[in-house]
């Protein structure tokens, strides 16, 4: 039986308004141990989008996968099972909620690597207003190393998706989109949002608002799983570049501007309508 929770009404209102929330203990400790195993299990066995986004001389290693839940047993768990898919309809408003896809982010100790501030809609081949990533850490995440969000900017504009590493402009024609702020050079002009988390924590951000994270500490290991949730009114958006994630083929089985309506994204909430 899957697990439920009721959001506060501040905690929607707090969404709506920045476009992003800390919802506290959200899973359980026997639900955390479920996902870890998963979470190491996909470690040792890496899917075909799996890479590592840390420079080669990089103390530590900041690992990425997507799309896996097809596979591990215990992401499916946390997907079907959990109370995530509900507190994102909740969050969103939506009155069914499919499952875009997984993404796995582990930053071993050391690791220098930040994650540069991005919003994810972008990078994605999705439009839509309801949707909501959750961002769920399996280790304690001080404030000092925890994901951070410009509050509002949820609302626009999108701009310019850029290579991680080298910073250069990709998917869109440069100058086509807003450029994105020097944020940490002007860190005192914008009002940044951000939480201490416990294992059982999570956040949820709309795909627009602006984020991004430091690195970790020499001592500590931060291993989060996020999943990408959306609602009714999302609809698919070709791109003519290759998204993160991609999704090959799908444009041959999904018209442009129709709704999720695929095995890929299956509904996830209510939990009565898993089909796609």
């Amino acid at each position: 039986m899957a697990s439920t929770y009721e959001v506060a009404p501040s905690d929607r209102a707090a969404f709506a308004r920045d476009g992003a929330v800390c919802i506290r203990g959200l899973l359980a400790p026997d639900q955390l141990a479920v996902l870890a195993a998963g979470i190491e299990r996909n470690l040792r066995e890496p899917g075909p989008n799996a890479k590592v986004t840390s420079k080669p001389d990089d103390p530590g290693s900041f690992f990425n996968d997507f799309c896996n839940w097809q596979w591990i047993a215990e992401y499916r768990e946390l997907i079907f099972d959990s109370a995530a898919a509900q507190v994102a309809a909740q969050l969103m408003g939506a009155s069914t909620v499919r499952l875009y896809h997984d993404h796995l982010l582990v930053k071993e100790p050391g690791t220098r690597q930040r994650t540069p501030w991005h919003q994810d809609q972008p990078y994605y081949n999705i439009e839509g207003r309801m949707n909501a990533s959750m961002w769920l850490p399996l280790d304690p995440v001080p404030r000092e190393s925890t994901l951070e969000f410009i509050a509002g900017s949820h609302r626009g504009p999108w701009c310019m998706p850029r290579a991680f590493l080298d910073n250069e402009a990709r998917w869109f024609p440069e100058g086509s989109l807003a450029p994105l702020p020097d944020i940490e050079a002007n860190r005192s002009d914008y009002p940044i949002l951000g939480w201490a988390l416990e294992p059982g924590d999570a956040v949820f951000f709309h795909m627009l608002t602006l984020h991004g994270a430091p690195g970790v500490g020499d001592e500590r290991r931060r291993r989060v799983l996020s999943v990408r949730f959306m609602g009714e009114d999302v609809r698919h958006a070709p791109r003519r570049w290759k998204t993160s994630p991609p999704f090959p083929g799908l444009v041959d089985e999904l018209p442009p501007g129709a709704a999720m309506n695929h095995p890929l994204f299956p509904i996830v909430w209510p939990v009565t309508h898993r089909s796609a």
